[in-house]
């Protein structure tokens, strides 16, 4: 039986406090092959929004490979819109849909059987900053780190090669030591002024997790914490199952 993100989370979020440990991938759809062609479970989508965030969905949707079937402007300020959308373009929609519309936007869909395999689609276009090595963060190397985007773990946190400690400006994967510390000089300078200094973490929920989280990488449970990770821990296996696979496509290509 086919289940939805929110259904997922609770369930695994149940386990976590039966006190199992587990490791979660990303979800995927159920996909069949019909008359010989690869087919993918599709949606009917309503979606009611203020006029203000019209041209935002129409993004947001184009991008997740939605077709625009009806729209109705109510003359009150509100317009519907329906879509015909992928289920896996629904995959960490909630979250990107409540923030381009403020909160304000409500969404309905219902299955609408299979259509043919609508492509590739790109939902998060920002790389991870993985940990490469083993250790403690320390606010000395995070300060110096934070330009590069922003942190899911605080200082003093206890981080692991492969680990996911943040989310990258930029469109790839970047290693990062997060564990550098700052060579004493003196004894006279104070860590006070470095912890005001340094961006807040952003705090991820199961579910924020398991949206975030790409093909490659996986969310880790346990009672104590929720973590993401690379499937692949070692940085260098890594980097040649990235070349292989750019190679592979432009061989298809």
């Amino acid at each position: 039986q086919g289940r939805g993100e929110l259904a997922l989370a609770i369930l695994v979020e149940q386990m976590r406090r039966e006190g199992y440990e587990l490791t979660v991938g990303k979800p995927q759809v159920v996909t069949k092959k019909i008359d010989g062609k690869l087919h993918e479970p599709v949606e009917d989508l309503t979606i009611d929004v203020p006029e203000e965030f019209l041209g935002a969905m129409t993004q947001l949707m184009a991008a997740r490979k939605g077709r625009m079937k009806n729209m109705v402007n109510h003359s009150t300020g509100w317009v519907r819109m329906e879509f015909l959308v992928p289920s896996r373009g629904l995959i960490g929609f909630r979250t990107e849909f409540l923030t381009s519309t403020k909160g304000t936007g409500i969404a309905n869909a219902i299955s609408a059987g299979y259509e043919p395999w609508a492509g590739e689609i790109v939902t998060r276009i920002n790389g991870s900053l993985v940990a490469d090595r083993a250790g403690v963060a320390t606010p000395f190397a995070m300060i110096a780190l934070q330009e590069r985007g922003s942190f899911f773990v605080d200082p003093t946190q206890e981080v692991y090669a492969g680990m996911v400690v943040g989310e990258n400006s930029r469109a790839d994967d970047m290693d990062v030591n997060i564990t550098k510390e700052k060579k004493l000089t003196n004894m006279r300078a104070s860590s006070s002024d470095e912890f005001q200094s340094l961006t807040p973490p952003k705090k991820l929920s199961l579910e924020e997790c398991l949206e975030f989280a790409r093909e490659d990488e996986c969310v880790e449970v346990t009672p104590e914490a929720t973590r993401i990770r690379k499937v692949e821990l070692d940085a260098n296996i890594r980097a040649r199952n990235t070349s292989a696979k750019k190679r592979a496509n432009e061989n298809a290509g």
